[in-house]
């Protein structure tokens, strides 16, 4: 049974070893850092981020990207006339309908 411990100890350690790979930052980690606000525009901002950051690396295609930039800008419309709680529905709702929620 001394034998077959040994073994397994390597074994066991071998594979924990295998899953202390650090993974690399997303490309996209400075474009968030960079989108701060309050309110419909923190909302706007962050999410115009994350759609460009998604387009950057093809998590989305171009036409895909066009969409939800025309539902933001119609969200972004409704900020900047003060409908604040209208303009977070409105991405709320474009993330829901891309799968962002």
């Amino acid at each position: 049974m001394k034998i077959v411990t040994p073994a397994l100890l390597l074994t066991g350690a071998l594979a924990l070893a295998a899953c202390n790979q650090t993974a690399s930052a997303p490309t996209g980690t400075s474009v968030m850092a960079g989108s701060t606000g309050t309110g419909c525009n923190g909302e706007i901002s962050r999410y115009r981020a994350v759609m460009s950051n998604d387009l950057a690396t093809g998590h989305v295609n171009q036409s895909v990207y066009n969409r939800v930039d025309r539902e933001i800008a119609q969200a972004e419309a409704a900020c900047a006339a003060g409908r604040d709680a209208e303009a977070v529905r409105m991405v709320n709702a474009t993330k829901a309908r891309h799968g962002y929620l």
